[in-house]
């Protein structure tokens, strides 16, 4: 274990599984104080407890990101068990694959919620505890986005995915123009396909080798986080070798 991030406090949205698990494992791995939050209460106990058998620091926290009340809860949870909350990361997706005249309404509002009004108000909740902190002449923070290459191309049957993830990216932009002046850093990640749930439990068919193990974005976001103070990178693409849905 290293501590590149020590003392720095991270949550990590969407933290029980697949890129969210990876991240919570690869940010605690360079010393920083994790909170893996996730719907599932059992799997964000899975992950933070496998974090600490391996010398981590990592709580968990069950959050419905699209759920203002709870979100605001868990940003003052945070702050209040490490008295500072430095990175956060929107990772929560969901997707229903159909095509577009069935998709059920109810369908869009869930999908809509998590990949989109989540990051919303995750985001607007840190940014007011972490302007507190440039306040105090600290850097402000630091809000990752995991997007995906469905925000800079299509495909069928995934309409309201790509419609939240053109979305997400576009938000991300605009916090990245708006905090700057508050010392608050904001970065897009465009992560091409990886050998997660959210991909395999749908598409049992895909070609498992074209895939990148989650890890290695992982490691991407954590490069991210590790830039001079002064510097700052607003969007970045990560596809594995042999990704298929990007040229």
């Amino acid at each position: 274990m290293n501590a590149d991030l020590y003392g720095k406090t991270v949550l990590v949205t969407g933290g029980g599984s697949g890129l969210g698990a990876a991240l919570c494992h690869t940010l605690a791995g360079a010393g920083a104080n994790i909170i893996a939050a996730d719907l599932r209460a059992e799997a964000a106990q899975a992950v933070a407890e496998r974090v600490r058998t391996l010398g981590g620091r990592c709580s968990a926290c069950a959050l419905d990101v699209g759920d203002e009340a709870r979100v605001a809860g868990a940003i003052e949870e945070a702050v209040a068990q490490y008295e500072r909350l430095d990175v956060v990361i929107n990772n929560a997706g969901t997707d229903v694959t159909l095509p577009f005249d069935e998709l059920k309404v109810e369908d869009w509002h869930r999908i809509v919620a998590t990949n989109l009004t989540g990051p919303f108000l995750v985001s607007r909740y840190a940014v007011r505890a972490m302007k507190i902190r440039a306040g105090s002449c600290e850097p402000g923070g630091h809000i990752v986005n995991i997007a995906s290459t469905a925000a800079k191309r299509a495909w069928p049957n995934a309409s309201a995915y790509h419609a939240t993830k053109w979305g997400l990216l576009g938000l991300s932009h605009a916090l990245h123009a708006e905090l700057r002046p508050h010392r608050i850093k904001v970065t897009a990640v465009i992560a091409g396909g990886m050998r997660t749930p959210f991909l395999l439990e749908r598409f049992p068919e895909i070609d498992v080798g074209a895939l990148q193990d989650p890890a290695d974005v992982a490691a991407a976001v954590k490069s991210v986080l590790l830039l001079p103070e002064n510097t700052v990178v607003p969007e970045i693409m990560v596809l594995p070798m042999r990704e298929s849905s990007w040229p």
